[in-house]
Parts: C-alpha cells; structure tokens; sequence
C-alpha cells in the first residue's frame, strides 16, 4: 500500500473516531439536558423510603448509602418499561461489584397485575411495589418509564424521564462516572 493511500485511510479512521466521539458527546449532552430539565430534586437528597419487594423482605433506600443507586419507576403496561427494565438488568449484572443497586418501583394502580408481571420477569434486582404512589410523588414521577440515578452519598443527579436504546451508550457513561467517584 503506497503512503498517500495509508496516509488516506488513516485520515478516515481519525475522521470516524473523531465523529463517533463527537456523536457521543452529543448524545450524552441532549439526553442530560432534555430528561433533566426542570427536575426539581436535581442536586438534592434522594427522598428516603421503604417498600415491600416481590417475593422479598422490605427495601430502604437510606441503608444503601455508599453504592450508586437506580431507582426505576415502571409500569406493567409499559412496552418500554419492559425493554429498560431488561437493560437495567444487564447493567447490574456488570456493575453490581462496583456498587450498584438497582430498584424497580411499580406505579400500577392495579396491584395484582402489577405482582403477575413482576412475577413473569428474569431479573436480578427487586422489583418494588409503590401501591400508594407516596415513592412515585416524592420523586416526581411525571413519566413511564422514568429513571432516577442517586450517587453514593445520597444525591440525586441524573434523571431520565423516557427510555430509548439510542441513548443507552449516553446513559452507561452516566453511570460509569458515578461508580467512579
């Protein structure tokens, strides 16, 4: 291969990294900026709870100060809910030994539906039942599926308020920089 054609090729694979990390910035810029728009809790403590987990014992967020938290809010008749529920489910497989909890808290107003599905999913965190809906209005819950990311010392610092595959790399680097801390 002559220089100019090496010189070319590598030109084009800088070129393409170069957008591909730009892409990513990008990503990650809207996707903090459109989810977190006007979330009030943002930069503020996480709202303390305790709820009943599905074919477990009860769940307080405070005794999980020290690990970076993700706290779900989900419906059963959310189509997209099941897709992030499943993602979530592969980032805490890889993450868990860093210090990653992940809670996926139902919002169903119908209970029983809400225990059918949950019992029907292969996931490795507990599923959370909010029956009440207190968790749900302490966090702001505005949208389904809506993800809160909570860092170690107890703050709330992103919020996703959809779910799209497009935005998982954004998210994961998201995540990344708070196991990191």
């Amino acid at each position: 291969m002559g220089r100019q054609q090496a010189d070319g090729r590598a030109a084009r694979c800088s070129r393409a990294a170069w957008t591909g990390a730009l892409a990513g910035a990008l990503a990650s810029a809207v996707l903090a900026a459109s989810a977190a728009a006007g979330y009030a809790l943002l930069g503020h403590e996480a709202p303390d709870f305790a709820l009943h987990a599905v074919g477990g014992s009860n769940v307080r967020l405070s005794e999980h100060r020290g690990d970076v938290v993700v706290l779900s809010f989900w419906g059963s008749r959310c189509g997209q809910c099941r897709t992030q529920l499943a993602a979530l489910d592969r980032s805490f497989k890889t993450y868990r030994s860093a210090g990653l909890q992940v809670f996926a808290v139902n919002v169903d107003d119908d209970q029983d539906g809400a225990l059918e599905f949950a019992r029907t999913q292969a996931l490795s965190y507990p599923l959370l039942l909010d029956p009440q809906k207190s968790v749900a209005r302490a966090y702001l819950v505005d949208n389904l599926p809506m993800t809160v990311l909570i860092d170690r010392g107890g703050t709330v610092r992103q919020v996703h308020r959809d779910f799209s595959s497009k935005f998982e790399p954004a998210y994961l680097q998201q995540l990344r920089v708070l196991l990191n801390e």
